[in-house]
């Protein structure tokens, strides 16, 4: 059961309660569509093929689903600031919660950082110029001035805008989303209009196991649809409408990788995919080449690119600072953490901190940021894994708790999204191909856990070990 504490918070609002269905679609949607379809998109092609890139994504989009139907029930049930915290705290305890979301934390805030760097890098693409100058190298990654000035600029204005409200900040994501989608439907009609068929060939890479290289990627791709349990408590729509529009949004974000791949697939050869180094853009640039060269089409699409690195940047500054509210309400961080801005209703304090690493981010290359996110990958995975467990164990321990959004067949769901997680996480281990690389990767995880465990070892003592 939950504690008094816990009771008096669901009851007492504390966060204003804003997002509507649409606002929240466009969170989760644009947390999963970053910025890779604009530059990853050729490697999945070369690496699988057309078709395969296709399996690839349906295939692990069904074991997100599935991991994702979990998070339904569990975010109806308990329409809590910090999500999976208080999903694991009520079924393992607040030891397990703990190594959950700090995992979480983790993987949250690697993003943020990621995409100070990622988004002076697509500028780039369309104002060469933006280069001013090195200012240091940091293993093998030069650091240059104008750079440092986009992605810090950048960092100080989507904290700010997260600063002053919820609101704010899903009117930003939904106004950026609609320029994703335009970049989209402008490429998804340059395919069904002007693409060839005989450009997908071979549909099926060889050999291939290049299949299975792309869907070892896909959790990553996806990540995000878990920023909708995070604000569960500003979200204004009944909790049943909450766990349908988290898989929805999982079922979006899948639809829209394979459009991309066909699409891509359709615009450009096997051989100019292998040279292009943005194939999406130079998809879109190809297949409307007969409209005044087609040039503007590939710009627009990376137009669309920068437009997805900023709402899945935003999203992920809106779940972390909720995260870090949540391990503060129940003792394991700092209780600064858990002030709410008087008049905005935000966890500000958590805003600021994060955005302020977000813009000393550019100031350490590329090279160590590409080890954070990948090790971030394996994070949430692990989080994943507690969330699903935490869904059979309720299911076990408390079967008359009120779920508006009721999975059926819940022990082949949660016991299938258990083993589908544990493959994922089984991806990033040394047998696999694409394991972490050491030192680099897997030392981070080992710094970020003994950082977690002297938080724990400070904080335990003010808070039980009671559900």
């Amino acid at each position: 059961m939950l504690d008094a504490d816990s009771t008096k918070n669901i009851e007492s609002p504390r966060f204003a309660k804003v997002l509507k269905g649409r606002e929240v679609i466009a969170l989760s949607f644009g947390a999963m569509i970053g910025w890779s379809w604009v530059l990853m998109t050729g490697v999945w092609l070369n690496e699988a093929g057309t078709l395969g890139t296709v399996i690839a994504f349906s295939v692990g989009g069904l074991a997100i689903a599935l991991i994702g139907l979990t998070y339904s029930e569990l975010a109806s049930a308990m329409p809590r600031a910090g999500g999976e915290h208080i999903y694991t705290r009520r079924a393992l305890g607040n030891h397990w919660s703990f190594a959950c979301t700090w995992a979480l934390l983790f993987s949250y805030v690697n993003v943020c950082l990621f995409e100070a760097v990622a988004l002076p890098t697509a500028v780039s693409y369309l104002w060469p110029d933006i280069s001013l100058g090195t200012l240091w190298n940091v293993l093998g990654s030069d650091v240059d001035i104008g750079f440092v000035i986009i992605g810090s600029g950048a960092a100080a204005v989507v904290t700010w805008v997260n600063y002053l409200g919820i609101r704010t900040a899903a009117l930003a994501q939904t106004i950026v989303t609609g320029l994703i989608i335009c970049a989209g439907l402008l490429l998804f009609s340059g395919a069904a209009f002007n693409g060839q068929v005989a450009n997908a060939e071979p549909w099926l890479a060889t050999p291939a196991s290049g299949v299975l290289a792309v869907l070892i990627m896909v959790p990553a791709m996806l990540v995000g649809f878990d920023v909708i349990p995070q604000s569960a408590e500003e979200i204004d729509l009944p909790p049943q409408q909450v766990g349908k529009l988290l898989v929805i949004s999982v079922f979006c974000a899948v639809a829209w990788y394979v459009l991309i791949t066909l699409s891509v697939g359709l615009g450009l050869t096997a051989q100019q995919q292998a040279d292009s180094t943005m194939a999406t853009a130079d998809a879109a640039s190809a297949l409307w080449s007969n409209f005044s060269g087609g040039n503007w089409a590939g710009a627009f699409l990376v137009l669309g690119g920068i437009g997805g690195i900023l709402t899945s940047w935003n999203a992920f500054i809106v779940g972390a600072s909720r995260v870090l509210f949540a391990l503060a309400e129940s003792g394991h961080v700092p209780a600064v953490f858990m002030r709410l801005h008087p008049r905005y209703k935000t966890p500000y304090v958590g805003i600021l901190a994060i955005g302020i690493l977000s813009m000393f981010a550019p100031l350490f290359g590329k090279t160590i940021l590409v080890w954070l996110i990948n090790s971030g990958s394996f994070a949430v995975t692990i989080a994943f894994v507690f969330v699903a467990i935490s869904f059979l164990v309720l299911r076990r321990k408390e079967p008359y708790m009120p779920r508006p959004f009721k999975v059926s067949h819940p022990r082949l769901v949660g016991y299938g999204a258990v083993l589908l997680a544990l493959g994922l996480l089984s991806a990033f281990l040394p047998w696999s191909d694409s394991a972490l690389s050491w030192p680099e990767e897997w030392m981070t995880i080992v710094i970020w856990t003994a950082i977690g465990l002297i938080l724990w070892l400070r904080y335990r003592a003010r808070d039980g070990d009671t559900p």
